[in-house]
Parts: C-alpha cells; sequence; structure tokens
C-alpha cells in the first residue's frame, strides 16, 4: 500500500493500521522526512523489511520524466502496488480578495491534479494486481462548502469527481473509492488555523455522535474498502453523522 502524505496525522494512522493487517507499506512524505522514516523504522522493527519511505514533491507531476522516477522509486521497495491511497493534501483558506495563482496551483495540485495523474502513472501497476484507488476527501466537497476556503472546495470537488470518474473507466479491473472525513483531526494548536476551547465544545455538539473522530476511524475504513471486492465509485462519509445536519459554512460551526 502506497499512501501519500503519511507520516503524520491520518496518512500516518492508515500506514499503521495496513501495517498491522499485513500490508507492506510506502511512506510517502515531502517536508515530515524525520517523521517518515522513524515511523518506517518502527514498523520494520515490528516486521523487517515490511515498511519504506518515499520523499517526492508531488510537482513531480508536473514532468514525465520524475513523474516515471516517482513510479520507479514506488515500486523499487516490494515490486508492486496493490492499493493506491491519496491522502496528500494542504488545506487553508482563500477568501476573495486574496486568491493569488500560488494558491490556485498549490490547492488544486495536491487535491486534484495529483491524485488524478500517480493514479494514471501508477495504473498499469494496479491492473496487473486488481488492485484498488482510495481517495481522502472531505464532506464539504459535497455540497456544502466551508466560507472563505473557495480553491480548497474547488479542488476536493474536483477529486470527488474524479473518483467517480475514474470508478466506471477502470472498472471492472480497478476499484476507485473515497472516504469523506469530517472533523476527525482538529488543527494544529500552534497553526494559523487553531481553534478555541469555545469552538471545539461547538463542534462537537454539531456532531451526532457527540465527538471528535480519530485518524484511526479513516484508516478502518480505508482497510474495508481496500477487501470490499464489490464496491467502486462509493464515498464513505466517516463523520459521526455531522454531514446529515451540516449546511455549509465555517469550521467554527
Amino acid at each position: 500500500m502506497l499512501v501519500t502524505g503519511s507520516a503524520k496525522r491520518i496518512g500516518a494512522a492508515i500506514v499503521r493500521a495496513a501495517h498491522h493487517a499485513g500490508y507492506r507499506v510506502i511512506i510517502h512524505a515531502l517536508s515530515s522526512q524525520s517523521e517518515a522514516y522513524r515511523l518506517a523504522d518502527t514498523l520494520n522493527q515490528t516486521r523487517p523489511d515490511s515498511a519504506a519511505v518515499l520523499i517526492a514533491d508531488l510537482a513531480v507531476i508536473e514532468d514525465s520524466d520524475a513523474l516515471q522516477g516517482f513510479v520507479q522509486d514506488a515500486l523499487s521497495p516490494f515490486g508492486q502496488i496493490d492499493v493506491l491511497v491519496h491522502n496528500a493534501s494542504r488545506f487553508y483558506p482563500t477568501a476573495m480578495g486574496t486568491i493569488t495563482h500560488s494558491a490556485w496551483n498549490e490547492l488544486m495540485l495536491t487535491n486534484a491534479k495529483a491524485p488524478l495523474l500517480l493514479s494514471q502513472a501508477l495504473l498499469p501497476y494496479l491492473q496487473a494486481v486488481h488492485g484498488c484507488i482510495i481517495s481522502v476527501l472531505d464532506i464539504h466537497a459535497d455540497d456544502r462548502p466551508f466560507v472563505g476556503y473557495s480553491v480548497y472546495n474547488m479542488a476536493k470537488s474536483a477529486h470527488r469527481t474524479m473518483v467517480q470518474s475514474l470508478a466506471l473507466e477502470l472498472a471492472p479491473t480497478v476499484r476507485v473509492n473515497g472516504i469523506a472525513p469530517g472533523v476527525n483531526v482538529l488543527p494544529d494548536p500552534h497553526s494559523d488555523q487553531a481553534i478555541s476551547n469555545a469552538q471545539q465544545a461547538a463542534i462537537v455538539n454539531s456532531i451526532p455522535m457527540q465527538r471528535i473522530g480519530t485518524p484511526d476511524d479513516i484508516a478502518d475504513c480505508v482497510l474495508y474498502l481496500a477487501r470490499a471486492s464489490y464496491i467502486t465509485g462509493e464515498v464513505i462519509a466517516v463523520d459521526g453523522g455531522r454531514s446529515l445536519t451540516l449546511a455549509g459554512g465555517h469550521m467554527s460551526v
């Protein structure tokens, strides 16, 4: 299993769960290299030669030679890819009046363009093993946009449509599904996206299950979809029921 953006948080939870389930895992990272190598070392101590690290900027998709290098680096550790998980994502606000070409390019690349072109580049290897593609999306990509995050919303919506389009195009050889988290990871308390205790309480109150989700909730769903041989083109919300009551709006409500 290759998981993009998997050195920390949800990606790392997916890697750990997959490894525990018997997968050999490829941990992709760019800026979180030390975390990626620490995670791989921990997993390899449990089961030797079962975890590898792939350091790459997803902008490799912009150059055909660099993209082929990424593919070869992904195949090198274990010789095959059975499951490709698109987890890497950039997330930040782009309020009207502040949108730049740089923000557009970065958010679209990580959340839409890279998943499509990586899927295409790895497709022959996924087809050879009747593998699957799983995309980590967002409940806000389905008619419930964040206010002030228009570029992110557009990119995740494009990614969601990719899941459904490729599910049709690649069946029956390769299955393609998505997972739409709700609030499964809170922003880093030291980041510019940090939220207050009052905001956290308001979020919990808006979730029917009355709790913040966890990265492990997403990882469990990834493992389910990886083995669900008769499911393709589906997007499963893992949000504690929040999407049933959410009409769009700010992160903190």
